[in-house]
């Protein structure tokens, strides 16, 4: 078990899927990357690092998981300084999946390691509210892409 240090981005979502669906979107990149990353050097794997981009923005991470528990959860480290996230797939009634995310683990000042815990729950309501849309809808809503828009400051 995972020990959750403060400040810990939360973000929670139910999915009107099967879990096993839900838990494919997140470890498969050719599915992730309808609703998050634009491109990513593999699939979610204990075994080798990766790395995922979000082009329209120019940056990358390096991702390890260091524990996979198929449709359960997935624990890997990311960032620069690395942080923990933790997803958390619960099995649902209707063939529906509740899927949580926490992250913690942020470097700096209190202050700053608020921030960032705050910065990453607003993150991660986009990415779920985006793998929500494709999942049950179809939908790409390119929430990600439309945070940030080109040209504000």
């Amino acid at each position: 078990m995972e020990l959750k240090q403060a400040p810990t981005a939360e973000a929670a979502m139910l999915i009107r899927r099967p879990v096993a669906e839900v838990f494919e979107a997140i470890v498969d990149p050719a599915v992730t990357t309808k609703f998050w990353f634009t491109h990513s050097s593999g699939r979610l794997d204990e075994s080798k690092p990766l790395e995922w981009e979000w082009r329209m923005y120019g940056v990358s991470t390096r991702v390890e998981v260091s524990e996979i528990a198929p449709n359960k959860k997935i624990v890997m480290q990311w960032s620069d300084p690395p942080t923990t996230v933790v997803w958390s797939f619960t099995e649902m009634p209707d063939e529906a999946t509740f899927l949580e995310v926490s992250n913690f683990g942020f470097a700096g000042s209190g202050d700053e390691q608020v921030k960032q815990a705050i910065d990453s729950t607003g993150g991660f309501s986009l990415v779920l509210a985006g793998a929500k849309a494709w999942l049950e809808q179809g939908l790409t809503l390119g929430l990600i892409g439309d945070r940030h828009p080109k040209g504000l400051s």
